[in-house]
């Protein structure tokens, strides 16, 4: 069973080395990198010469930036059963991985997409609020269940849905800057796909939510943005769309009367990309 992993990156060199060496250490070996380079210069060119002869590199140039841009050109190249898409921040911690996906797919025949948890380098649940049981994936606990770097899926259901929405994502050009993976897992369970997560899975990505800069503000107004498009465009029920709404409201206020000014600024750009993304 061979793994084609696309591995969209920009600005980000020593993250990326720390990937590196985790595929470097995986025990299943059937695998190739494709890294889709949206730099203007060289800086990974000498870094992947170094890693040449442990695994297979496919390096692609991109000039047009967006992560969901780069995902469809590595898809384009990959030649693998199974799929998958690390972030270039992201790392895989456990050495066996890959053998054990490889391991639960051969498991359930009848099983297309795969995804894990998300965890720290501390072993602590990061990113998103995790479910904490393994089970199915449906259009409800996907939001608990999937981040992009987590999902493994076979060949076929790319076949079938086809490309990432460009429009979606980190990158793109637009306001809807995440969701682009919720998307595509959405777009394969109404194809009909089986879903499993299992939270045994995990990747090791650094948490972010603790970061006090401008990037941090943006970040918080363009993905709820994206998330938001997404309840509007696959037509969630009201009651989801204002209980979030109403989470969104609360945990700023909570924030403001605790004093936490920071945190307030962040629920309130989240809460105003909210809007923007029902808005369309």
């Amino acid at each position: 069973m061979k793994f084609s992993l696309v591995l969209a990156t920009v600005e980000r060199t020593e993250p990326v080395e720390v990937l590196l060496r985790s595929l470097a250490a995986q025990t299943m070996r059937d695998f190739e990198l494709i890294v889709v380079d949206q730099n203007g210069d060289e800086r990974l060119s000498p870094l992947l010469a170094g890693y040449r002869e442990r695994f297979t590199i496919v390096h692609l140039r991109s000039s047009q930036r967006g992560l969901s841009r780069a995902r469809n050109a590595g898809l384009s190249r990959a030649s693998g059963e199974i799929l998958a898409f690390p972030d270039d921040d992201c790392w895989y911690g456990s050495p066996t991985l890959l053998a054990d996906v490889a391991a639960r797919f051969d498991a359930r025949p009848a099983l297309r997409v795969l995804t894990g948890r998300s965890v720290d380098g501390a072993g602590r649940p990061s990113q998103i609020r995790w479910e904490s049981e393994a089970g199915w994936v449906t259009r409800f606990n996907i939001w608990h269940a999937c981040i992009s770097y987590t999902i493994f899926l076979r060949r076929d259901v790319a076949l079938r849905i086809g490309e990432f929405d460009e429009s979606l994502g980190v990158g793109a050009g637009t306001v809807w800057g995440a969701g682009e993976e919720i998307d595509y897992v959405l777009r394969a369970l109404k194809a009909g796909f089986a879903v499993w997560y299992d939270p045994e899975l995990r990747v090791n990505h650094p948490e972010t939510a603790a970061d006090q800069d401008e990037r941090a503000v943006r970040r918080s107004y363009l993905y709820s943005a994206g998330g938001f498009r997404l309840l509007r465009r696959y037509r969630y029920p009201m009651w989801l769309i204002g209980y979030r709404l109403a989470r969104a409201l609360c945990g700023s206020g909570i924030a403001l009367v605790r004093g936490d000014l920071w945190k307030a600024r962040v629920r309130w750009a989240g809460l105003r990309g909210s809007v923007r993304g029902l808005l369309g």
